[in-house]
């Protein structure tokens, strides 16, 4: 068994934060993964960046390793309901994927009134607000409550740097950023995704709050998932057996994703304007282990990561040294 009271703050010094393989094809960064585009074919290096508010705010050892994994086990869980991008995993960190044309919406689909950015469905309930991305809400409803059912609630893709904004299916057709077609055939795929999400959650004792679900093209114009799916980064788990008691006491849900890391920034008055507060080791390590967790408790597996140094290992996985 790892020791990861040990293991971890010295992994804190060797993170895998930038990578630089130019070999592999074009670079495109994102917020957490580094993409090199060759043909028809993109290899994804997951990083260890976490991003909060839409801004990178640190990077917490073995995150990519997790990331990746959790992405590739639903990956391989879901074909039976929809393709997927994903052709081999070389690497803890790195996926070799299908290149595609990418949607530019983000589909996010909610199954609790909660969170506590600026665009959250709880900010917004508790601002006042009834009308959310073109779905209307009841009046009455608690913090951390179940939805009368699951709701898209899409969201634009913003450039780095910039912050997503919720929008609706009307806008989003109305401006001509989808037909209705695509629309209408994405939203019937990610709320299979979501429901089957679900049911594989609950079995693992967990509650899948929320996700997120990008989609893409391929060539004959079929739906296809790309990036991640179901991972802690862009989804919100409880643990299900916490959650009665936490709405009883009017406490947060015990979560296995970022919303550790999020909380934290936000006592320290960060909510993603100007620069962030740099995360203490402390923090890094704890951030790890709730990925480490979500990891175990979502697949029913144990984590085992590879702890040499992530540059020197990734080349030479990758056929580059």
């Amino acid at each position: 068994m790892t020791d990861l009271d040990t293991l971890l703050p010295e992994l804190c010094n060797q993170t895998l934060d930038e990578t630089r393989f130019e070999q592999l094809g074009k670079r495109e960064g994102g917020k957490v993964r580094d993409s090199y585009i060759k043909g028809d074919q993109r290899t994804i290096v997951v990083t260890d960046r976490v991003s909060c508010f839409d801004v990178v705010v640190g990077t917490i050892p073995l995150k990519g390793q997790v990331l990746n994994q959790v992405a590739a086990f639903w990956f391989d869980k879901t074909r039976s309901v929809a393709n997927n991008h994903l052709l081999s995993v070389p690497d803890p960190s790195v996926s070799i994927v299908r290149e595609c044309q990418t949607l530019p919406v983000e589909f996010v689909v909610r199954g609790y009134l909660t969170g506590s950015t600026s665009t959250s469905i709880w900010t917004a309930y508790s601002d006042g607000g009834r009308d959310y991305c073109g779905h209307r809400l009841p009046e009455g409803m608690k913090r951390h409550e179940a939805l009368p059912e699951a709701l898209l609630t899409p969201t634009t893709k913003a450039p780095m740097g910039e912050h997503d904004e919720l929008t609706s299916r009307d806008e989003i057709l109305s401006k001509g950023v989808l037909s209705e077609d695509v629309f209408d055939r994405a939203e019937a795929l990610v709320m299979e995704l979501f429901r089957v999400g679900t049911d594989w959650a609950t079995k693992q004792g967990l509650i899948l709050v929320d996700t997120k679900y990008e989609l893409g093209l391929d060539q004959t114009g079929n739906l296809i998932v790309i990036d991640e799916i179901h991972t802690p980064d862009s989804s919100r788990y409880w643990y299900r057996d916490a959650y009665e008691a936490a709405m009883s006491e009017g406490t947060d849900p015990k979560s296995l994703d970022k919303e550790y890391v999020r909380r934290w920034l936000g006592d320290q008055g960060y909510k993603g304007v100007g620069s962030p507060p740099a995360l203490t080791d402390e923090v890094r390590c704890e951030a790890a282990r709730r990925y480490i967790a979500a990891f175990e408790q979502v697949t029913g597996t144990v984590f085992d990561p590879d702890t040499s140094e992530p540059h020197t290992r990734i080349s030479r996985n990758l056929g580059l040294s």
